[in-house]
């Protein structure tokens, strides 16, 4: 792959899946009956033994999972983001948060992306459950060359990893030689006038943004920030104190996600100004999703619009 071509994060998970599991044996993949849609299919046609078709029982999925990671396995359990954050809350934060165990959850289908299923399937609330678990890892990567390297860290980190995946196509915005790290975020472009933080399929919209915004006389700095827990705060705080004036940008209700992580780093650490850019306090709809995004104001004109008004 390379910059510029257009891949669901999606299929980049489930291509991962199936190389992880060429050199790590103790990898295995529950799937909660939707496997088509998260890609975890591509797994259970490369291992059909290592993989486990739970139906429409998200609960005991979870359950099962905890269990085989007792065993000293690898779990990944994967649905949609929606039946992770609504449908089996107890189980994913007592049976496996509560003792660390090392499950790693794919929660696909995130946010407005939905394939026109509406509010039964938009998950906005997602990361602010996963996030307010402890013991949680939660990250929202943008792009497929992201999302395969952060498939790895999950593998990788002792504890349970909320991973959250894109249905639609995201342009690809990483070289093959990006680092990623849990808990780092990314500078990806610099600026002084204002600073745009953003991830999951946001980061890129954000992009379009500050180039925008340059030709307007706006000097734009975006920030990447992939993991919302732990989440970076010296990248916060460094742009609270060098600018003065954030915008953040996420695939998700402003309540509790990336907006209010920042939110919560500036309020102890550094006050500035602050506005968040995502779903508000309502429950989405069916419709193409860039409609959505442009009708919730979280396009590429509504980020150029804030950033306008906030370098004032």
């Amino acid at each position: 792959m390379k910059i510029g071509d257009m891949i669901a994060p999606r299929k980049a998970f489930g291509d991962a899946l199936v190389e992880l599991g060429r050199i790590n044996p103790g990898v295995v993949v529950l799937d909660a009956d939707v496997g088509t849609s998260t890609q975890s299919i591509l797994f259970r046609e490369a291992f059909p033994e290592r993989f486990f078709q739970c139906g429409i029982a998200e609960q005991n999925m979870f359950g099962m999972a905890a269990g085989m990671a007792t065993l000293g396995l690898t779990p990944f359990a994967s649905t949609f983001a929606c039946f992770v954050a609504r449908r089996a809350a107890d189980q994913i934060s007592i049976s496996i948060a509560y003792p660390k165990l090392g499950v790693k959850i794919n929660g696909s289908y995130g946010g407005i992306p939905t394939g026109k299923a509406g509010a039964t399937h938009q998950a906005f609330e997602d990361m602010a459950f996963m996030r307010a678990i402890p013991n949680m890892t939660v990250i929202a990567p943008s792009d497929a060359v992201e999302t395969r390297k952060a498939v790895f860290a999950a593998a990788a980190h002792p504890g349970p990893v909320y991973l959250r995946t894109a249905r639609c196509d995201v342009p690809v915005i990483f070289g093959p030689d990006y680092e990623f790290e849990i808990g780092r975020s990314r500078i990806l472009r610099e600026g002084d006038d204002v600073a745009i933080i953003a991830n999951d399929l946001m980061t890129p919209k954000a992009l379009d943004a500050g180039r925008i915004l340059e030709r307007e006389g706006v000097s734009a700095r975006v920030i990447h920030m992939p993991t919302i827990k732990p989440i970076d705060e010296a990248a916060i705080v460094g742009a609270a104190q060098t600018i003065g004036r954030i915008i953040t940008v996420e695939n998700h209700s402003v309540i509790g996600g990336l907006g209010g992580a920042v939110a919560e780093v500036l309020a102890e650490k550094s006050p500035a100004r602050l506005v968040r850019l995502g779903v508000r306090d309502h429950f989405g709809e069916s419709g193409d999703y860039e409609a959505l995004f442009t009708k919730y104001g979280m396009n590429v004109d509504s980020i150029v619009a804030a950033a306008m008004e906030i370098a004032r």
